[in-house]
């Protein structure tokens, strides 16, 4: 049995997470301009993934996704303030 058969919305989630992190990097790397669609898109993602990585008990992926998490949202609310 295959992941997605077993457990197909964690299978569509991790990848939209993919494609949004993807798209995070995409983003910065175009540069300071586009920021905030940098910061959106990461944040989401990583939220995302850490929702995969708690379902599947992984705790490596948790530890890296809350914490990635953590940081953009202060670096979100930094850029508001």
């Amino acid at each position: 049995m295959t992941k997605m058969a077993s457990n197909p919305p964690v299978w569509y989630i991790k990848w939209v997470a993919t494609i949004c992190v993807m798209a995070a990097v995409i983003f910065r790397s175009m540069g300071p301009e586009w920021y905030a669609y940098d910061m959106f898109f990461g944040t989401a993602g990583t939220i995302m993934w850490a929702w995969v990585a708690i379902v599947w008990k992984d705790t490596a992926l948790i530890l890296l996704n809350v914490v990635m998490t953590i940081l953009l949202i202060s670096g979100i609310i930094q850029n508001i303030l």
